[in-house]
């Protein structure tokens, strides 16, 4: 697969070429609180207005908690009043893939990590220009990294690439 990744001096690169990271569930279960585990393994959604990355109004990157991978900006989260933290678009495209989702009785577009399929959260077309979209993550599915810390980011897929 191709993915944007950051490397050593805190610049994003890519696409490159990356293998997708796969765990059993007891890997995850070991690797992720009860809390992440349920959310980004287990499709599960916290409780809204609870999130401890909803009012995070620092700069940096949020990346997935289970592989690292990085998928959104600082730059591009708002407020959506829904009670999650929202962002108009990802880091990169190849890095956030969908799957339709008709659980409980909706049809909804679900956001996966494109690594190792960790559950984000939803995309919706209710979201502020320029995009249009609302991509509604749970805070359980993310860590952040402040921008001036982005070379510990560095993944060893982004070696040689520009």
């Amino acid at each position: 697969m191709k993915v944007k990744v950051f490397n050593q001096q805190g610049q994003l690169v890519g696409p490159v070429e990356t293998a997708p990271v796969v765990k059993t569930d007891a890997q995850w279960r070991q690797q992720l609180t009860p809390e992440q585990y349920e959310i980004a393994r287990g499709k599960g959604t916290e409780r809204p207005f609870c999130g401890t990355l909803l009012d995070n109004k620092r700069q940096g990157i949020y990346s997935c908690v289970c592989c690292g991978l990085p998928l959104f900006s600082s730059g591009s989260k708002f407020n959506s009043g829904t009670g999650w933290p929202s962002f108009f678009q990802p880091v990169a495209e190849e890095n956030v893939i969908t799957h339709e989702d008709r659980s409980y009785g909706m049809i909804r577009t679900e956001i996966l990590c494109a690594r190792c399929d960790g559950h984000l959260g939803h995309v919706f077309d209710d979201g502020p220009a320029p995009t249009g979209l609302r991509y509604c993550v749970n805070s359980e599915s993310l860590v952040f990294a402040d921008e001036q810390e982005l070379s510990k980011l560095a993944d060893p897929a982004a070696e040689g690439a520009r």
